[in-house]
């Protein structure tokens, strides 16, 4: 298992590597809607596909700590903000994107930081509520795809910083993980003892 964690996180540096690379080439600039989106979903899909044919990876997914999963999205409070701040200093994303989207984002993130300190995905009552914020920060980065297409489709020009770095990393690392993080966490929550969070055994007294 130490192996493949580490070989999994090899991969992962190379293909954020990548990821800079190219957003700083500033080649990504060029492409019209759905470009961007075809991107997400096909890196998305490739993530799950690994996840699912590739054995080794598949038994790290079945077997990686639920809580490590969540902290991932702790990475959406900065994302969130960012829209913000890019809104507000210099309008360079519409309203009706950086706002909504960066508010969810961030009450996301923030959620996530509230289950990890207080709550175990071990008991019923846990198991539940981290399945309630998955489905929320599910429905969240959808919504933020799906606007981010609808509103690159009216008018291209204004989702023009979503493929400039930093905001570059979203669509080439960064939201294909967490859309994926949210496939893996929905069946580790509702797939029974086999991909659910395991529960600390209890040792029998004597008879």
């Amino acid at each position: 298992m130490a192996a493949t964690r580490a070989a999994i996180a090899v991969v992962g540096l190379v293909w954020l590597v990548a990821a800079v690379a190219v957003g700083a080439s500033g080649r990504l600039q060029a492409l019209q809607p759905p470009a961007p989106q075809l991107i997400v979903g096909a890196l998305t899909a490739a993530v799950l596909t690994a996840i699912a044919v590739v054995g080794p990876v598949r038994r790290w997914a079945v077997g990686v700590d639920v809580r490590a999963l969540v902290a991932l999205h702790v990475t959406r409070l900065v994302a969130g903000g960012y829209f913000l701040v890019v809104y507000y200093r210099d309008g360079q994303l519409p309203y009706a994107f950086a706002v909504p989207g960066g508010s969810g984002d961030m009450l996301v993130a923030l959620l996530a930081v509230a289950l990890l300190v207080t709550t175990s995905p071990r008991t019923a009552r846990g198991r539940w509520l981290y399945a309630g914020w998955n489905v929320l920060g599910l429905v969240d980065i959808l919504f933020v795809v799906a606007t981010a297409a609808r509103l690159g489709a009216a008018e291209p020009g204004s989702m023009r910083a979503l493929l400039r770095m930093p905001l570059s990393l979203l669509p080439t690392f960064l939201v294909p993980l967490i859309i994926a993080s949210h496939v893996v966490l929905a069946l580790r929550l509702t797939g029974g003892p086999r991909n659910g969070p395991q529960a600390p055994s209890v040792r029998r007294a004597p008879a």
